[in-house]
């Protein structure tokens, strides 16, 4: 004969069971659509393809991109982006450093970056660019708009190419944020100043 005891402790065992299998289904509820938020919205994985970034990335980097600093952040010169140009030709992402901002006009002189007529101190040994592309005459950004350069000037195609030309800040994807391969944070090599 079962007393009343016995069958209220399995009752409440049975409660209890039930409880932690929905309080387990829920949590991983949770980590799969956190999971999803970080993948989809706040992460991205690319590999480098090409010596253009050189010495920042090289050919074959693995590198994460934070899709959300942009979102909470503003972009920054010296910056290293990955963007993808809507409407363009093309559906590979491309990475650069900004140097031009919105509002400001852009020259390339005998190989160096002008800024609004100052020539913009660089404190790393970029290459001498050989070619100025369009920037050998001014150019003057929009609001939304920036110039980018690859740290490689001479092998890659960047803002003084006329397939890329300025880059519109809703095609910025995100910020290359972490070397993968290595495990580095990938910010500037070194600052950059404007003026003399």
């Amino acid at each position: 004969m079962k007393y009343d005891f016995d069958l209220e402790n399995h009752k409440i065992l049975k409660e209890k069971f039930i409880l932690k299998f929905f309080i387990t289904v829920a949590e991983i509820a949770v980590v799969i659509f956190a999971a999803y938020l970080i993948t989809h919205f706040g992460l991205e994985k690319m590999t480098v393809s090409g010596e253009y970034m050189n010495p920042t990335l090289n050919d074959g980097d693995n590198i994460l991109i934070n899709k959300m600093s942009y979102k909470l952040f503003k972009i920054k010169r010296n910056d290293v982006v990955v963007m993808q140009q809507s409407g363009s030709g093309h559906s590979y992402y491309t990475i650069g450093r900004i140097i031009g901002l919105p509002g400001e006009t852009i020259r390339i002189e005998k190989g160096s970056v002008y800024i609004d007529g100052n020539k913009l101190k660089e404190k790393f040994d970029f290459p001498e660019m050989e070619n100025g592309g369009l920037a050998l005459e001014d150019i003057t950004l929009d609001a939304e708009e920036y110039f980018m350069l690859c740290d490689n000037r001479n092998e890659g195609e960047d803002s003084r190419n006329a397939n890329i030309g300025n880059i519109v800040k809703s095609d910025i994807i995100g910020k290359a944020w972490i070397r993968t391969n290595s495990f580095a944070i990938i910010n500037s090599i070194d600052e950059f100043e404007k003026g003399e």
